[in-house]
């Protein structure tokens, strides 16, 4: 096992990620939260999470944490996997050739070209 304390500043979100050798619980320790969590076959499902809540996403299912709330958002993290592994959607994208992704999504190549290829911090709205 492993585990994590995740903060996460009022409308601010935990980048859409996976982790390919754990599952991962959650306890909701202050704040407001909303996670999608999504599989193959089209299968995905939303939830808001309060504190004392507990949250669950199955090894390998992508997802993502907002803080819908006007306070800090405070998340206890387990996993059982003692090895921490997680791929965040930046780096799936920068891991792949700028051609293959423009003609796979049907853009410019130079769309890719300009995008991130390491952590995003995404911020809180109104704030650069």
């Amino acid at each position: 096992m492993t585990g994590a304390i995740l903060l996460i500043h009022p409308g601010g979100m935990r980048e859409l990620h996976w982790h390919p050798n754990a599952a991962e619980w959650q306890f909701y320790v202050r704040g407001k939260a909303r996670m999608t969590v999504f599989g193959s076959n089209g299968r995905a499902r939303t939830d808001d999470f309060g504190a004392g809540d507990v949250g669950y996403v199955p090894q390998g299912f992508g997802h993502y944490i907002e803080n819908i709330g006007d306070d800090e958002l405070k998340i206890v993290i387990v996993f059982n996997n003692a090895s921490y592994q997680s791929i965040s959607i930046t780096a799936w994208l920068a891991s792949n050739p700028d051609l293959l992704l423009a003609t796979n999504f049907g853009v410019a190549e130079k769309i890719f070209a300009e995008m991130p290829k390491g952590p995003v911090i995404i911020p809180e709205q109104g704030k650069v």
